[in-house]
Formats: structure tokens, C-alpha cells, sequence
């Protein structure tokens, strides 16, 4: 594939230009194994890892290459990675564990499909929150309800109404991997040069999809625990897939859990109904909690609300809070770590003696 059909367009070359000068040559990133990448240059794949300057300028995961990023090489036998050009949208998470760390788990994404099974695995509380990441991210989000070959008409009416509730505003279709025909409601966002990223949690179905978008059976699927529609991680790796009809597609393992990183515009995004019921309460910063004159708890109390959607809004809000704590705190750690540095160096220095 040329990079035209990669995605490449007037903002990115435009940005890449100084470092064309550097002769440097651009490139997508479609695959990660730790320090170990895999790009599309246009010509075919090239096997890449980071220059030693870039991985030591980089102080958080996030600031490496990610998938479906565009970046500029140093052609060689192995290519050297010297640079990430500026991103357009980046689906990012709180990394698993203690650590307080972005990683980014797709990146350049135009539409990113969050895909739900319609077993028993079906979860509004954690659409709520892959929508609230899909929004910080800068991609258009779409629901994809998968399995919809198990639920009888009016069952399914009934879980695409409550997706729809769930997301305001954003497209709901339902789809069956298994089935042959089961993905032509995807057709919208499979467009030539668009890029789309199969977002959700083990079992929903995303190596089933992707084998029947190409055709063939690339992924390795697996079964999910009938007691509670779980799958185990069958994908291990990101990785952008050229699709036949030009579309590029960014599929990613299953995720365990999905912290978020980041919080007011995200959160504002996935619940454009609390916002909206919160412009009527008596106070700005009304938490909706036990404020006079709060029209959002006035909504409930009306059944207007879903009292479990401004539950989850609250905890959500409680996440988001917390993280900014922790950012702020690592970086001040990091300020500090700094200037003791330099202070250090300073003391090391010959010239310093001048001074004493």
C-alpha cells in the first residue's frame, strides 16, 4: 500500500517536512512488541526499533510509538525510529497496576468501534466508560453490538434502546460475526484510507470480526465461560490491518480494565444528558449530590434519569479526581527530581568554586 492509501494527507506531510531534511523517511507503525516494531513504509514492512535518543528522550510510554502511529525512520536493514509525528487522536488508558502511567493503546484513529456481546456479558456501566475514553481520545466513537444471532427481536430492540440511552448521539448497530452477511452495518466506517479500532473486553467477539472483514482466518478465536460470557486473551498484540476494501483496521488484545486517563471532556462527552440536566441546577459546581436546587437529582426523582447512569457519573467524576491528584503529585516528584539533578551537576562542576 502507498502511504496516500495508508493515510497519509497534507497535515502530515506538512509536519514531517523539516525532518525530510534530516533524511529521514516517513512510515506507519503496525505492529509493537515491546522495543521491537513493525512498519508500512509505502513499499512493503520494515522491521524497526527506537534510536537510542528518542528512547531515552522519552519520559512515559506514551511519548514511544505506538500503534498507528506515524512516524520518520532512518532507512537501514533494521530502521531506526528517530521521531513520532504529532498525533491527530490517541485512545489512551491508565496502565494496569499501582503505576500512575498512560499508555496508548491506538493511535490516528478516525472511528473507534466499541464492541459489546449480547450475551451475558453485556455491561452498560462499562460501555459508559469506553465511550468517556473514546471521546478524550478525539475519535468518533460507535457502538457495536456483536452475537445479535442469540437475542430474539424484541430482546434486542430492548438492548439497543438501552445502548442508545447509554450513548446519546452516537450510532448503535448490531452485528454477528459469525454470520457471513453478519458485518455489512460496519460498512459506513470501512471507507478507503479511514482508519478504525476494535476497542472492548475479552469474549466480545473482535478476532471473530476481524477474520470475517479479511476474509480469512488471521486471529485465533477462542471460547468464552458460560456462566458469566468472559473469554480468556486470545490477541496478544496491537496490530493495524490493511482490510481489502481499503479501510485500516487497528485491532487490539481484550482489555481487563479500562482506567481512564484524563476526565473532564471525556466524561462530558459520554454523558451529555447529566451535563445538560446540570446547566438547571442552582449552584455551578453542584456535584449532584446533596445540593439545593439540583435539577439533575430533580430528573431522577422525576424519572427522567436513569439513577444508575448518574451513579456511574459520580464514580467516574471520583476517578478523574483522584487521577489529577496523582499527576499532580508525580509531577512535582519529577520537578523536584530535576533541579536536584542540576543542583548536583552544578555543585560538580569546576567553575562552581568561583562562586563559594
Amino acid at each position: 500500500m502507498s502511504l496516500h492509501q495508508l493515510g497519509w494527507n497534507p497535515n502530515l506531510e506538512a509536519a514531517f517536512e523539516p525532518l525530510r531534511d534530516r533524511g529521514l523517511a516517513p512510515a506507519r507503525v503496525a505492529r509493537q512488541d515491546l522495543d521491537r516494531y513493525l512498519l508500512l513504509d509505502g513499499s512493503g514492512e520494515r522491521p524497526a526499533r527506537l534510536a537510542g535518543r528518542l528512547r531515552h528522550a522519552a519520559r512515559t510510554p506514551a511519548e514511544r510509538p505506538a500503534v498507528g502511529d506515524w512516524v520518520a525512520m532512518r532507512v537501514a536493514t533494521t530502521a531506526l525510529i528517530a521521531a513520532v509525528l504529532p498525533r491527530s487522536s490517541a485512545f489512551v488508558r491508565r496502565a494496569a497496576g499501582g503505576v500512575t502511567v498512560e499508555q496508548v493503546l491506538a493511535a490516528n484513529v478516525d472511528t473507534a468501534l466499541l464492541v459489546s456481546g449480547l450475551d451475558c456479558d453485556f455491561n452498560l456501566r462499562r460501555l459508559e466508560r469506553y465511550l468517556a475514553a473514546a471521546r478524550e481520545s478525539g475519535a468518533s466513537p460507535v457502538v457495536v453490538l456483536n452475537k445479535a444471532d442469540l437475542l430474539g427481536g424484541g430482546e434486542l430492540q430492548r438492548c439497543v434502546a438501552e445502548a442508545g440511552a447509554t450513548a446519546p448521539g452516537v450510532p448503535v448497530v448490531t452485528v454477528s460475526a459469525l454470520s457471513a452477511c453478519g458485518l455489512e452495518p460496519l460498512a459506513p466506517w470501512l471507507e478507503a484510507r479511514r482508519t478504525v479500532a476494535l476497542l472492548g473486553s475479552s469474549g466480545v467477539g473482535k478476532s471473530t470480526m476481524v477474520n470475517a472483514l479479511l476474509g480469512t482466518r488471521r486471529q485465533p478465536t477462542g471460547t468464552v465461560r458460560a456462566a458469566d460470557s468472559r473469554g480468556r486473551h486470545v490477541t496478544s498484540r496491537r496490530e493495524l490491518v490493511p482490510l481489502p476494501g481499503g479501510a485500516l483496521l487497528i485491532d487490539t488484545p481484550g482489555l481487563r480494565e479500562l482506567g481512564l486517563w484524563g476526565g473532564g471532556d471525556g466524561l462530558d462527552g459520554a454523558f451529555p444528558d447529566v451535563v445538560a440536566l446540570g446547566r438547571g441546577c442552582r449552584f455551578r459546581d453542584c456535584a449532584h449530590a446533596d445540593e439545593p436546587g439540583c435539577a439533575v437529582r430533580a430528573a431522577v426523582e422525576a424519572g427522567e434519569l436513569d439513577p444508575a447512569r448518574l451513579e456511574s457519573w459520580r464514580k467516574l467524576q471520583r476517578e478523574a479526581r483522584w487521577l489529577a491528584t496523582r499527576q499532580d503529585a508525580r509531577a512535582r516528584a519529577a520537578e523536584e527530581a530535576k533541579w536536584k539533578m542540576i543542583s548536583r551537576s552544578a555543585k560538580r562542576h569546576p567553575k562552581a568554586d568561583r562562586w563559594r
